[in-house]
């Protein structure tokens, strides 16, 4: 059951308007297994720009992932660069190259397709603004580099109208 409703909106929601297919990636190495890259320690930098490109916050990351069979566990560690610090846990359910993802401050789950070198995922996800919190959209994309590095582009959307973008570099332990 969990399949066939992965495939219905994972259709829907990941090509259904977007304009980069993720199969497009399908014949590119070195693959990207989440299973296998985050399985461990991971570690990343990163930044957050607003929709005007500025770089408004800098953060690093060490993520602890942890995987039984087709479930896995993400324990992700943020440092902010003004001292902030924030912790996110995100389940993973795999199902052939579906995912269905949830975190404490996901809206819902995550659905999420991957194919050859590359992982794409969306979600809704609440953040803090202003003293309160919005939920926004995110196009999540990761591309495998190499053996220990993988890039990570996530565009922020709220009523369809770009506000920002995080970029993540990460390096497997």
């Amino acid at each position: 059951m969990l399949k066939y409703a992965l495939i219905g909106a994972a259709t829907f929601s990941l090509f259904g308007c977007a304009t980069v297919d993720v199969a497009d990636y399908r014949a590119e190495r070195p693959p990207l297994d989440l299973a296998e890259y985050f399985n461990g320690t991971v570690d990343g930098w990163g930044m957050f720009q607003d929709r005007s490109g500025k770089v408004v916050r800098r953060f690093t990351v060490r993520i602890d992932g942890r995987w039984d069979g087709n479930r896995g566990t993400l324990d992700e560690h943020f440092e902010f660069s003004d001292g902030e610090r924030q912790n996110r846990v995100w389940t993973l359910v795999r199902d052939g190259d579906l995912y269905a993802g949830t975190a404490g401050d996901v809206v819902g789950t995550g659905q999420g397709l991957q194919q050859g070198n590359a992982f794409n995922m969306r979600y809704v996800l609440t953040l803090p603004y202003g003293g309160r919190t919005i939920d926004v959209d995110m196009d999540d994309w990761m591309y495998r580099i190499d053996e220990k590095t993988v890039l990570n582009r996530a565009e922020m959307r709220k009523f369809g109208f770009r506000v920002g973008e995080v970029t993540l570099s990460f390096r497997k332990r």
